[in-house]
């Protein structure tokens, strides 16, 4: 297995935030490092600047969405990844294996059972594209 993820970042600014999250974006895991939120979002305003979001509560100062091309979500018609300090922790969090019904409500794909190595791929994606240790061995 290789840890490289192909894909192409189409950042989604503060202004198109609502029309690209949906119900289906959901946790993929919550890293607890001292630091590390706050390093990923310096990281983040230099690269992308202003992140989709403005958080007006503690326990959350930045979210960056991503609608991402070239990986496979189907049936779900696009991906989107959402990266974001919560509660001092850095979240992950993606629609990858989640698609909404007729009723938009979230249900599981058959995608679902690999989120977690989705996630590991993004890590590892994240960690080149921004120069932080996110993954520690």
């Amino acid at each position: 297995m290789t840890n490289q993820l192909t894909m192409q970042l189409d950042f989604v600014p503060v202004e198109e935030f609502y029309f690209a999250l949906t119900l289906a974006v959901k946790t993929l895991e919550d890293i607890d490092r001292p630091g590390l939120a706050e390093t990923v979002g310096n990281r983040l305003k230099e690269k992308f600047g202003q992140s989709s979001t403005v958080a007006a509560a503690k326990q959350n100062n930045f979210n960056y969405v991503f609608r991402i091309q070239g990986i496979d979500n189907t049936p779900a018609n696009q991906l989107v990844i959402s990266l974001s300090d919560w509660q001092g922790k850095l979240r992950f969090s993606s629609d990858y294996g989640w698609t909404l019904d007729v009723n938009r409500h979230p249900v599981r794909t058959e995608k679902f059972d690999q989120r977690p190595e989705f996630c590991q791929k993004l890590k590892f994606y994240f960690q080149d594209l921004l120069q932080v240790p996110i993954i520690q061995e």
